[in-house]
């Protein structure tokens, strides 16, 4: 496994969204609302959130899980790919997520998401289109081909998406995730 010393570009991902994050936590708790993706805001010209709601998140869990799957899939694919294209994977995904978000969600005024899952998401996935035979270890115990954990993760994904309340505030944004996903 290759280590953060390897891999500055993730070592940077990782501290930017951390201190932004602890940030607004501690500090500035109202900067959520002004940083998060909304449809309606981008709408209106807030393209600024398309890039900020993704180093913000929305509580120490959140921050944690997404973190800790950027330390362990960020630095091989930054190997593999190079500076350049392992950005072009991360921002591409957080930007496919907002557009899948943005296609379900146009109209929702009450939609807000916050988070580096869609982006994540994209890492997994390709580290899956990379590997595909690499084991996953789900809940670090259970073992997973990683082409079976990616058909898993799109069909669970598509099945929470279909379950969700349109009307509800909060929770999962299955869509980014998948969005992310299918960035890649």
């Amino acid at each position: 496994m290759l280590d953060l010393t390897q891999a500055p570009i993730t070592l940077v991902l990782l501290i930017a969204n951390v201190v932004v994050s602890l940030y607004v936590l501690h500090r500035r708790p109202q900067l959520i609302e002004q940083l998060s993706f909304r449809p309606d805001r981008i709408r209106r010209g807030q393209l600024y959130r398309l890039a900020t709601a993704g180093f913000v998140h929305v509580n120490g869990a959140h921050l944690l899980v997404n973190m800790l799957t950027l330390y362990f899939f960020g630095p091989l694919l930054e190997y593999v790919l190079g500076p350049i294209g392992y950005l072009i994977l991360y921002f591409g995904s957080d930007l496919a997520a907002h557009g899948l978000s943005m296609l379900f969600h146009y109209r929702n005024a009450r939609y807000s998401a916050v988070g580096a899952s869609g982006a994540i998401s994209g890492l997994v996935f390709a580290f899956c289109l990379y590997a595909p035979f690499e084991m996953l270890y789900i809940f670090f115990a259970i073992p997973i081909p990683a082409i079976f954990f990616a058909i898993g993760f799109v069909a669970i994904s598509m099945y929470a998406m279909r379950r969700r309340d349109p009307h509800r505030a909060g929770g999962l944004a299955h869509e980014a995730h998948l969005g992310g996903a299918l960035g890649v």
